[in-house]
């Protein structure tokens, strides 16, 4: 018989959670080219942009790479590298590999023509960008290619559930986001130092807001649905932190982190996006109606009210766009660019960084009270028992460690570097970002398809919507906007040079 340890061991290889660090390393370290080895490795990766014309939808993140590589090439050759370093994955983890390769070549190609479709510029273009493609209108939605990809998903999920089945083995949404996660700590770190050099009050104050805002949302939205709907822990708080720090990627860092049924962050995950699709359709026109004079707060209020990483700098860069435009218009006052967006920025990049410091507060309160998922309070005769750090290990989400590894890694390089490291580092941040930003494409895709309405709401998806709309709506969005205003009131963007 193994020991614990030898037991722990053998699974570095075998669960999802190390197989996201692994991968999402292998792609860090390959980022890391520009400021290692004066190259782009990742160069090549696609990158969809906004277009009228298709055939200049895609095109290789690296410029260097354009004069050389169609869009489609660039397409194709990070379809043939996601596929390579997720078939390793699937193999180790004995997975059926002809069925995990034929499902995941399906499941990139859907996902990515929804990315594209969500690129046109009628729908992705903020209103600066509409006189470039000489449109008159547009949404300015630029992550619909993620609600797309959900909602193609869900369709298939439920109507087409022959080919949903054929698919399910490639459909692994936690590995994908994970494997996000692991990859975002680069951009973090790169973007802390950005912006600690642009504005040093910028992220005291951020930091502020976001403990705040924490030590407010989470308590509240966990009591709330314990005492009024009756959920049980397991659903109460990947809930809590779903709804109140940062969207899919929290729920699903919770459920780990407290041994939740994978249907817990799935269905979460699903009722989530839903709410980060409606929050862009709404708040940013709310900002720029009222917070026109107050731009810098309504980029922090983006930033601690959209719960998705990709909708909240969204939010941030079409709330930045429209109350821009408004203040030109009516004063003739120019203010300098990306000052709403680092706010916003600034204000998710804390809320991504507590996700990991709250999953280990979360694994290690629910192994010292012994919280049994499938029960409503603790177990009383076990509270006193002593709980071995081997528990505390098994029930830490392991890919938080990759997440604070590329995020240390790259805030040091850039930190403890001279300043001309940091264009290269963040341009080689930017190109794992870029594979970043797919694997979470594959994650809304994989959590619509293996949504099947009927059995969710069954599982109590209708209470998750109340719960969710009473607490977003109710508290979290005033209480954000209040916390906004009292960091940032009155601190005005520079005026364009």
């Amino acid at each position: 018989m193994s020991s614990p340890a030898n037991a722990g061991g053998s699974k570095l290889f075998k669960l999802e959670d190390w197989w996201a660090v692994w991968i999402g390393l292998f792609v860090f370290i390959l980022g890391l080219g520009p400021v290692l080895f004066g190259s782009d490795l990742l160069g090549w990766v696609v990158k969809a942009k906004a277009y009228t014309d298709l055939s200049k939808a895609l095109a290789p993140i690296s410029k260097a790479f354009e004069k050389t590589m169609s869009g489609f090439t660039s397409l194709f050759l990070t379809y043939l590298f996601l596929l390579a370093v997720t078939t390793v994955g699937a193999a180790a983890m004995r997975f059926n590999i002809m069925r995990f390769i034929a499902g995941f070549t399906i499941i990139f190609w859907l996902t990515y023509a929804c990315i594209i479709i969500g690129e046109y510029a009628y729908i992705s273009a903020t209103p600066d960008k509409r006189a470039a493609f000489k449109i008159p209108w547009s949404l300015g939605l630029g992550e619909m290619g993620l609600v797309f990809a959900m909602i193609l998903g869900l369709i298939i999920g439920n109507f087409f559930t022959g080919l949903a089945k054929f698919l399910e083995d490639a459909a692994k949404p936690e590995w994908y986001i994970k494997t996000g996660i692991v990859i975002l700590g680069a951009a973090i770190g790169i973007k802390t130092i950005e912006a600690a050099a642009l504005a040093g009050t910028v992220i005291v104050r951020g930091l502020c807001a976001v403990v705040e805002a924490y030590l407010i949302y989470w308590p509240v939205v966990y009591f709330v649905s314990r005492k009024w709907f009756k959920f049980t822990p397991e659903w109460s708080a990947p809930l809590a932190s779903g709804i109140s720090i940062c969207g899919v990627s929290a729920s699903i860092a919770t459920g780990a982190a407290i041994r939740a049924r994978p249907v817990v962050p799935v269905i979460l995950s699903a009722v989530i996006i839903v709410f980060v699709a409606v929050e862009l359709l709404i708040l940013p026109w709310l900002a720029a109606g009222f917070l026109y004079n107050e731009p810098m707060v309504a980029g922090a209020w983006m930033g601690l009210a959209v719960k998705s990483d990709g909708g909240a700098i969204a939010s941030g860069a079409l709330t930045e766009a429209l109350i821009y435009s408004k203040v030109q218009a009516a004063s003739g006052v120019k203010y300098a660019k990306d000052w709403v967006l680092m706010v916003t920025t600034t204000t998710k990049i804390f809320i991504d960084i507590f996700i990991g410091v709250w999953a280990f507060i979360l694994a290690v309160i629910w192994s010292v009270y012994r919280i049994d998922k499938r029960r409503e309070v603790a177990v009383e005769a076990q509270r006193g028992e002593k709980v071995s750090p081997m528990e505390i290990w098994e029930r830490f989400p392991k890919f938080v460690i990759g997440f604070l590894i590329t995020l240390l890694a790259m805030f040091l390089i850039g930190l403890a570097g001279p300043p001309e490291i940091i264009k290269p580092a963040k341009a080689g941040a930017d190109q794992a970002n870029a594979l970043r930003s797919i694997f979470f494409a594959l994650c809304f895709f994989s959590i619509g398809l293996v949504t099947n309405v009927r059995k969710l709401w069954a599982e109590g998806m209708g209470r998750i919507v109340v719960v969710y709309a009473v607490c977003l709506f109710g508290f979290i969005l005033w209480v954000g906007l209040f916390i906004s205003w009292i960091f940032y009131h009155g601190i005005i963007p520079p005026l364009a040079k």
